[in-house]
């Protein structure tokens, strides 16, 4: 396993959309799987796509810390390979994302307040689930990477746009 390399915003693989994986379980997929495990369990984040790290394919990884999950209970880090995120309906929560793309910045971002997931797991089988609150914004935020986008393009409010040690000195509260 290795530490991959983040691309950072301005860099071209992120400004493009990645390419579906026609093999989930081909050797190539999964060691890169176990890098990118590597590369988040290192950055400290809780998720990162693969365009991040310079591989336009679609495939993300993601976990919920039991701290942020809303419920007390934590996600275990997943792979999703080729995910379609459908908004389950037109309500919209606006919550702080920050983004290893975007080193040392956070901004509230509107996202949808729930989701249908689906999409395979690392071993090629289908997901099928709903998921709302902090696990659903980790995934749009995720997916967005993806299709080429970065969170700063969806900021409706730049005010709540900064970086994070001035943030923490001068707070701005959410609407």
């Amino acid at each position: 396993m290795a530490i991959l390399k983040i691309a950072r915003m301005g860099h071209p693989v992120l400004r493009e959309a990645a390419a579906p994986i026609q093999d989930p379980t081909a050797p190539e997929i999964q060691r890169l799987i176990a890098d990118m495990a590597e590369t988040l369990a290192d950055s400290g984040g809780v998720g990162l796509a693969a365009p991040q790290v310079h591989v336009p394919l679609r495939l993300l990884l993601f976990h919920v810390p039991a701290s942020r999950s809303g419920t007390g209970q934590a996600m275990r880090l997943r792979a999703l390979i080729n995910p379609v995120l459908t908004p389950l309906s037109d309500e919209k929560v606006t919550g702080w994302e920050g983004c290893l793309s975007v080193p040392g910045l956070r901004a509230a971002v509107p996202r949808f307040a729930k989701i249908r997931l689906t999409a395979l797991n690392a071993d090629g089988a289908a997901v099928d689930e709903v998921l709302e609150g902090f696990p659903a914004r980790v995934l749009q935020h995720e997916a967005d990477h993806l299709d080429g986008r970065l969170y700063p393009s969806r900021v409706e409010d730049f005010s709540a746009f900064g970086f994070n040690e001035e943030l923490e000195r001068h707070p701005v509260e959410l609407l």
